[in-house]
């Protein structure tokens, strides 16, 4: 009898061992923090190495710290150029292949790309940011905030010192746009300037009260040399009225200086991420073609530069154009689309045609061409699997991971992939989206369900790798994950995008509702009387509404999670920044159209609120202002809704400083956990 209590008691010890090892493979926000985080590849001249950069979470220091690393493009070890406790980023092949200039403590450095003989070019004291070679690898361009009545760096200098030194911190402004995202602008306007590869005194060459790039756009670096390094294209919004105009335009000036030349002043919408040949004879880009509209289909154009005609590359081309190359021999542009979760890259003739979608099962990112063309770089993330740096040949084959930053840590959490479900939404249109289930999934159990409702509302759920609001930490917290992609999502067609607008709480709403209700029937895993909903931005407006209309038949919510949402249109609109926004989404202003605005309004129905709520904002949140939060939290306290608010002071539209998103998670993951579990 001994022995047997002995053996039981060994086996009771294995098994809770075996438990303890079991729950520490866990995925967990601590976990998700560890995540190294590789991007930014950039092939070498020779198309032998790529450079990359790879972020580290420092939780102590609260930040997430950058440096640049260097690696065979065929594979093999993986050199680190930069270290230190200050990020380097943006690294820049010359074009000789012999430097590479980066950023760092907010200026431009050069270095041998080997990391030896480091050196500083840029001394401008109002930072620099975004290097890019000239052809001829003489100059760099770059970017600087700076005050557009200064004409000179000590002007800057002074201004900055005395605006440090001043006790009064006050904001005055004249115009609109004023403020961005988390940020004031109603002082300095960002500028393009160039430098000598060798160092010197920078030269503006966007001089003026205006931003180029416009801060508003949503490429990248958006400034490009021409081939004989002597000219430059740039953006810029000339629009008086930057608050409601979408209509960013290209300009070329000399390098020696002088007025711009704006090359597509006819088209009203949104250009960005000008590319020239190497032939020099024509400029690609992007456009949107309806003014106003942020979300319309991103095309692909090509101007003449020796005629000044401009043709639509992609014509017929029913998704959007997220990043584009082009190929070494001129002839060929390869470029990414969002499509159904994911983001295939594409090869389309120069001059028109189908495109050929040519890599697919891919979230692609990052595009990059090697100079003799045999090979595509890009980065490439999952649900399931961190970002690493891939390639493939010219052709589309031989897709390969070049980079392993994270398999071995991430092999330890056996995350299961994302499942792709369509079913039946408003007016009986197929709707897409994705389910994520526990590493540790058994079908025989009962789980509760999170549906996480995207932002946007022009975006979408997609199969890739995120930071923020990553379906494996709910789904290994215990949870079944449903993320849909309802109406106004990217990816599925410019008609299904366009549904959105004018409609927020309409179809989209429906599309959620039968989506969760038809997951709930389809799996007998999931228990239909804990069903949860959590969303940001255009997600938290969805909360807000689903609080006021949490009554469909065939199942309820327990509890809501409402982040940075819209509570009172009208009120959004009178502190929000990009007022395009707002003008193209309600059809007009809350006093030229204020029953679009009263209908779509969550506010307006607060005799419905019962559901239990939290609610997070956070202070530097120009996008959605904080003051939304806090009607909502006082409407549900008024209604004697259980709920509960966090606010950050230090965040903005997103939590990104790593202890904050520790606190929202775990905030988050509590909250839901009081209701489901």
């Amino acid at each position: 009898m001994k022995r047997f209590v002995i053996a039981i008691s060994v086996f009771v010890l294995a098994f809770a061992s075996l438990a303890t090892a079991q729950e520490s493979r866990r995925f967990t926000v601590e976990e998700l923090l560890k995540v190294r985080r590789a991007g930014d590849p950039q092939v070498s001249p020779d198309g032998r190495r790529v450079a990359l950069t790879i972020g580290d979470v420092n939780f102590d220091a609260n930040k997430t710290i950058t440096h640049i690393y260097v690696m065979p493009l065929d594979g093999g070890s993986m050199k680190q150029l930069t270290s230190g406790d200050r990020s380097a980023t943006s690294p820049r092949w010359s074009p000789d292949g012999k430097k590479i200039a980066y950023t760092t403590g907010g200026q431009i450095w050069v270095m041998d790309n080997d990391g030896d003989h480091k050196g500083q070019v840029t001394k401008i004291s109002t930072s620099a940011a975004a290097p890019v070679w000239s052809p001829d690898g003489k100059w760099i361009a770059f970017t600087s905030d700076v005050y557009p009545d200064c004409s000179d760096d000590d002007c800057n200098k002074r201004k900055d010192e005395e605006a440090d030194k001043s006790k009064v911190k006050a904001h005055i402004t004249t115009r609109l746009l004023f403020r961005h995202w988390d940020e004031w602008r109603d002082v300095k306007r960002t500028h393009v300037f160039i430098v000598s590869s060798k160092g010197g005194t920078a030269r503006d060459l966007t001089p003026g009260d205006f931003d180029s790039p416009p801060y508003a756009v949503a490429g990248d670096v958006d400034y490009a040399f021409s081939p004989d390094s002597k000219e430059l294209a740039y953006l810029r919004n000339p629009d008086k009225v930057e608050a409601i105009s979408t209509n960013s335009d290209i300009y070329i000036v000399p390098i020696t200086g002088g007025m711009g030349r704006n090359l597509t002043s006819r088209n009203k919408g949104y250009e960005d991420s000008p590319m020239y040949t190497k032939d020099g004879l024509y400029i690609i880009y992007r456009s949107q073609a309806t003014a106003g509209f942020e979300a319309d289909r991103w095309r692909l154009m090509a101007y003449n530069r020796a005629t000044g005609a401009t043709a639509e590359i992609t014509r017929g081309f029913d998704l959007q154009v997220e990043e584009a190359a082009l190929s070494p021999d001129g002839n060929s542009v390869y470029f990414t689309a969002a499509e159904r979760g994911h983001a295939p890259i594409y090869k389309v003739a120069l001059a028109g045609g189908i495109p050929q979608k040519i890599v697919s099962d891919v979230f692609a990112s990052g595009l990059q061409v090697s100079g003799d063309g045999n090979s595509l770089v890009f980065v490439n993330s999952s649900m399931a699997m961190p970002a690493e740096i891939y390639r493939a040949n010219g052709t589309g084959g031989g897709v390969a991971a070049v980079t392993n930053v994270n398999g071995d840590f991430m092999a330890r959490f056996g995350l299961r992939k994302a499942e792709e479900v369509e079913w039946a939404g408003a007016l009986g249109k197929k709707i897409h989206g994705f389910i994520v289930k526990p590493a540790n999934f058994d079908a025989t159990r009962k789980y509760p369900l999170v549906v996480l409702i995207h932002g946007g509302p022009q975006s979408a759920w997609n199969d890739n790798w995120g930071y923020r609001w990553n379906p494996q930490v709910f789904a290994n917290n215990g949870y079944i994950v449903f993320a849909p992609n309802p109406r106004g999502s990217i990816g599925y067609g410019q008609q299904f995008v366009n549904e959105i607008s004018g409609d927020w709480g309409g179809k989209a709403y429906t599309d959620i509702m039968n989506g969760t209700a038809d997951v709930i029937r389809r799996n007998s895993f999931i228990d239909k009387n804990r069903i949860g909903a959590a969303g940001a931005s255009y997600g938290g407006y969805m909360i807000n509404w689903i609080e006021g209309h949490n009554n469909d038949p065939r199942f309820r919510f327990k509890v809501l999670v409402s982040h940075d949402g819209v509570y009172n249109l009208s009120s959004m609109y009178g502190a929000t920044e990009e007022l395009w926004f707002t003008d193209w989404e309600f059809k007009g202003t809350p006093w030229t159209n204020p029953a679009m605005y009263q209908r779509w309004s969550p506010g307006n129905f607060v005799n419905n609120f019962k559901t239990p709520i939290l609610i997070i904002h956070s202070e530097l949140d120009y996008r959605v202002p904080f003051g939304e939060g806090l009607q909502l939290f006082t409407a549900v306290q008024r209604m004697g809704v259980d709920s509960k608010l966090l606010m950050f002071p230090d965040e903005g539209h997103w939590v990104l400083k790593p202890q904050n998103s520790q606190l929202w998670h775990h905030t988050v993951l509590d909250w839901l956990d009081k209701y489901l579990k």
